[in-house]
This record gives C-alpha cells, structure tokens and sequence, in this order.
C-alpha cells in the first residue's frame, strides 16, 4: 500500500495523520495546504466530504484531497474528556460502551475529522490470554502477568480458541454504535491494534520502560543468542492480534491502524528476527480473511531506517 503519513500539529490536537493521495507527488506545502483546507471545511465540527475518502486513499486510490484523522484520542486538552478521565479510571472508560463512545465521538465532534478513532487501547486484548493489566494515573500501564520463559508462554491462554465476544463483549457494542455515528456522520471509522513485539515489551517489562533491558536480555537467552520463550509468545500473539483485528472489521471497523510503538528500541537484526516477522503474520491473518481492508501502520522512527510498511506486507 504505497501511503505516506504526514504527521501534524494542529491547534490544541493530539497528533493528527494525514495520508497522501495514491500516485501524487507533493511537497510538505502542499500537504499542509490541504490539511489546512480540510480543518477550514469541517471548523463547525461537520465533515463535508466523502464518508469514505480516508477509506479510499488507504487503498492506494487517488483521492481529490488529504484525508485527515486523529491517530488516537488522548483528549487531555478537552474539558469534556477531563470531566471522564478525573473521575473514572481509564479501563472504566475505555470498556464501558456509553463512555467509550462518548469519549470516541468527542474529538469528532469538535473537529470534523475524515475518521473516527475507537477510543481504547493497544493492550485492551491481552486478557484475552489471560494476561492481566491495568492502567494507573501517572504511572501508565502496569501488566501483573509474569511471561519471561517458555513455560509462562505455555501457561496462556490457547489464542485459537479466544472468543471476543466472550471476553470482550464490548468490543462489539462500541464498534457497532460507532459505526452507525460514522455513517450518520458522514465519515470512516478506524479500528486499530498492537503489533505484537510492542505487545510483548510492555508485557515482560511489565509497564512502560525507557530501555526494554528485561526484552532485550530475554532475547538473547539461549546459548546461540536467540529466544524460544520470546519467539513463542510473538507467535501467540501474533495470531490473536490478527484475529482481534478481524473481529473489529467484522464490528464494523473500516480502516485497521497497527502500532508499532516500540520498534525503535531494536538494532536492525533484532528487528528482522522479531518485531518485523511477528507483525507480518498478523498482517497476513488480516489480509488473508479481509484483503480490501486498508491497514496503515504507525512504526516511530525505525520504519524510516529499515524500510517502508511494505515490508510489514501492508
């Protein structure tokens, strides 16, 4: 999928994303006069263009100008939000549908964007393996589940028999309600997922780390300088990241964003032997059971060293 993400402050936003049409080249100018045109067209928080523009440009199409969306919802600017997240821990929120709606529609709301961002989080699947997390304020994400060898990856959950619904029914229910606010809004909506060695990081450090000294050192655990324990738990994650993204196309989701947040804390072999053959299969259960899904990938700073999202098989 040959997209190219432009990244842009605008006003008091969270980082906004732009695709550029299929097949034009353009100048930084130019994608910022265009973003311009799109914020000035949607200032009364009403988008006036195609429902599905930021579907099509995904796809490679040419498109009469640059879509623009929110690349997620931390609303901290917002008093509407901060009226949420003062008062209810963000699990609460992101898993209760009436809030999690409402704190997706917020933005949206205000703004007018191409596209309608789920309001949850890359580790909101992890239970689904029986892995527990919780996010504190300040502190961010602490996961509780210990996975440093081969038998704490044999002790999770079979992810060939995870079923969203049941573990977490309220998937659907804010994808479904979405969906019809998208529709009615005249706009896309945009379901998204953690590509699993980020997933694995926050997991073995168990929170946020500067370094992933713990991943690093559990990647070069066995004699020959590789991993079992770690390429095992990629697998599993992997298929059940694939499979998470499948269930929110099938929710009503129309666009799949895949972060790779933490790609930039791997040297270019590590990245091969890990982040990058993980991401892949995922990629592969997505687009083997819904190939004219676009899918867009957010990967920090390394994609530019180590190659363009094709690589991933986007």
């Amino acid at each position: 999928m040959k997209v190219v993400q432009h990244l842009l402050s605008i006003g008091l936003l969270s980082t906004a994303v732009a695709f550029t049409p299929a097949t034009t080249s353009r100048s930084p100018t130019a994608l910022h006069s265009s973003t311009e045109a799109v914020v000035e067209s949607t200032a009364n928080g009403v988008n006036k263009g195609d429902r599905d523009i930021l579907v099509r440009c995904a796809s490679g199409q040419q498109v009469e100008r640059t879509p623009v969306w929110l690349m997620r919802q931390a609303g901290r600017y917002m008093s509407a939000f901060r009226q949420y997240s003062d008062k209810y821990p963000f699990r609460e929120r992101s898993e209760t549908p009436s809030m999690a709606i409402e704190l997706s529609l917020q933005c949206h709301r205000a703004y007018g964007m191409d596209g309608i961002i789920m309001f949850s989080d890359i580790l909101t699947p992890l239970p689904t393996l029986g892995i527990e997390f919780d996010v504190v304020k300040g502190l961010g994400p602490v996961i509780s589940t210990e996975v440093r060898t081969e038998a704490d990856v044999a002790k999770l959950k079979d992810v060939e028999s995870v079923n969203f619904d049941e573990t977490l029914p309220f998937i659907r229910e804010i994808l479904g309600s979405l969906s019809k606010e998208a529709e009615e809004a005249n706009t896309s909506l945009i379901g998204f997922v953690g590509a699993p060695f980020t997933l694995a990081a926050y997991t073995i450090e168990g929170k946020s780390s500067k370094h992933c000294l713990s991943t690093k050192k559990m990647m070069m655990a066995d004699e020959d300088g590789s991993s079992k324990a770690v390429s095992q738990f990629l697998d599993k994650l992997a298929v059940m990241i694939g499979n998470y993204a499948c269930h929110q196309i099938e929710c009503g989701a129309q666009v799949i964003q895949v972060f790779e947040s933490w790609a930039h804390q791997l040297s270019p072999r590590q990245f091969e032997a890990f982040a990058k053959s993980a991401a892949q299969k995922a990629i592969r259960i997505i687009k083997e059971k819904y190939p004219d899904v676009p899918r867009d990938l957010f990967c920090q700073w390394r994609i530019v060293v180590l190659g363009t999202s094709e690589g991933y098989g986007m």
